[in-house]
């Protein structure tokens, strides 16, 4: 699998990802603490994460993006 997504793309994903996954748990919003937010939250999250460790997004792909400069 031929990586696409560069350094901070890599970092943004991984925070974005972690904030996705605490946010119904620790946010105190009620918006946040339904069950069908809390899986969705979840869900984005898990999906940022793992894109975020494969190094490679299914979306760049098929829009043709590349955000790592060195990847060959």
């Amino acid at each position: 699998m031929i990586r696409n997504m560069g350094t901070f793309d890599r970092l943004a994903r991984t925070v974005l990802g972690l904030i996705l996954l605490a946010a119904p748990y620790l946010s105190g919003l009620a918006l946040l603490e339904g069950r069908i937010a809390t899986v969705l939250l979840v869900a984005v999250g898990v999906v940022m994460l793992g894109t975020a460790a494969l190094g490679n997004c299914p979306l760049y792909r098929i829009l043709g993006l590349r955000t790592c400069k060195s990847c060959g």
